[in-house]
């Protein structure tokens, strides 16, 4: 069995100032990891022209370019970066539309911040398990 890919760097996506300095903290204090921040999905995919994150955690609904928009804009510039979405709607059929979209996983809000950095890993191990 080949080791699992490290997760290093994630670049965050969310509207609101609160919730990424939250996950900043989250990720980065509990978790260990480099933590970027973007305001919206048109700032992501300026980003990401630059940059390449291990993975990308971004909100669903968003202003203008919701987090799916986000996601199909990524794919249709070639970009494989895996998403893990966070979400108030966790019923089933939203999750699985999500996943079918091409998420890795999915994080509901709200979340527990010292579980967090946790479901993150685990989502990851279980994408390069």
């Amino acid at each position: 069995m080949s080791p699992i890919a490290p997760l290093a760097r994630i670049l965050v996506v969310d509207d609101e100032p609160d919730i990424r300095n939250l996950l900043r903290l989250c990720l980065v204090e509990v978790g260990g990891y480099g933590v970027d921040l973007c305001t919206s999905g048109p700032e992501a995919l300026a980003r990401l022209e630059t940059d390449r994150p291990d993975l990308i955690l971004m909100d669903v609904m968003m202003p203008g370019l919701d987090g799916p928009a986000t996601l199909a804009a990524l794919r249709d510039r070639g970009l494989g970066t895996p998403v893990i979405f966070l979400t108030a709607k966790v019923q089933a059929p939203e999750v699985a539309a999500l996943k079918a979209q091409g998420a890795l996983g999915v994080i509901g809000k709200p979340f527990d911040p010292m579980t967090l950095a946790g479901e993150v890993r685990a989502l990851w191990e279980a994408h390069h398990g």
